[in-house]
């Protein structure tokens, strides 16, 4: 299953409509070598069994040519969570000592996780603390879109901005990693002891789950995206009690979780 249905509320010229969006299935896979845990990996479910040879092939633990025994251990809404795969010591590569240090780290964050237990978000649901007009949210995308040096430059950089209650913009700050640039903008307010006034969260690109988790450890009740959301960002959005908006631009949006947050759905 690599896509699962989610209602949003769109909404485009002046009107506000209900749809049921695609939303690519973000869920994470507990990687087990010899019934020991590895490392967990957010992935779109399918084609496990490729995902992990070429992982284990890229990180030098294994590259025989003959497959390793591969068996899954759990599942969970009939999708594989954990799976073990079993090699023999003699053909462990020496990668398998380094305990994971992956390329991937600039854009997963929660790759390298060992466990499943190991990704679980605690805290109180954000309480809403006010609405806000859905015509702002544009007005605050030119003003991140305008500080952006480093994307005019190259074209290859995500941007994450935060803004006040007020859209005054906090903060912004640009990674080649969309979750890289998100912990700039938190630590930047962190070290200005400024983390209290940040109220929308403003990213480049798509949302996972982890920006969604990173958002509500800083207590930011609003994240708005122009790409997509993943369908497990939007679970922890309504759990959390986080207003996640989507394919914000050209004068259109898609709301995924608490609408009550947006008055004035007409005015886009």
């Amino acid at each position: 299953m690599q896509t699962i249905t989610y209602q949003g509320l769109k909404i485009a010229s002046k009107k506000s409509t209900t749809v049921n969006d695609s939303l690519v299935v973000e869920a994470p896979l507990q990687i087990n070598i010899n019934n020991e845990a590895y490392t967990v990996v957010m992935r779109t479910p399918d084609n496990d069994f490729e995902l992990v040879r070429g992982l284990l092939y890229a990180e030098d633990i294994y590259k025989n040519s003959t497959n390793f025994i591969f068996e899954i251990i759990e599942e969970k809404y009939k999708i594989p969570s954990i799976i073990n795969v079993t090699i023999s010591k003699e053909n462990l590569g020496k990668g398998y000592l380094n305990k994971r240090t992956l390329l991937s780290v600039s854009s997963c964050g929660i790759c390298g996780k060992q466990e499943l237990k190991d990704i679980k978000v605690e805290g109180e649901k954000l309480i809403k603390k006010a609405t806000f007009s859905s015509e702002i949210l544009h007005k605050m995308f030119s003003k991140m879109k305008a500080s952006q040096e480093a994307f005019k430059a190259s074209g290859g950089s995500h941007a994450a901005a935060i803004f006040d209650k007020n859209q005054e913009l906090l903060t912004i700050k640009e990674d080649i990693g969309r979750h890289n640039a998100v912990d700039k903008t938190v630590g930047d307010l962190l070290n200005k002891n400024a983390l209290k006034k940040a109220n929308y969260l403003l990213v480049s690109g798509r949302v996972s789950y982890e920006i969604v988790s990173k958002a509500f450890i800083a207590k930011i009740p609003i994240i708005v995206a122009v790409s997509a959301c993943s369908s497990l960002a939007v679970d922890f959005a309504k759990e959390f009690g986080i207003c996640l908006i989507g394919f914000t631009r050209e004068k259109k949006m898609t709301i995924y979780s608490n609408p009550d947050f947006i008055k004035n759905l007409e005015n886009v």
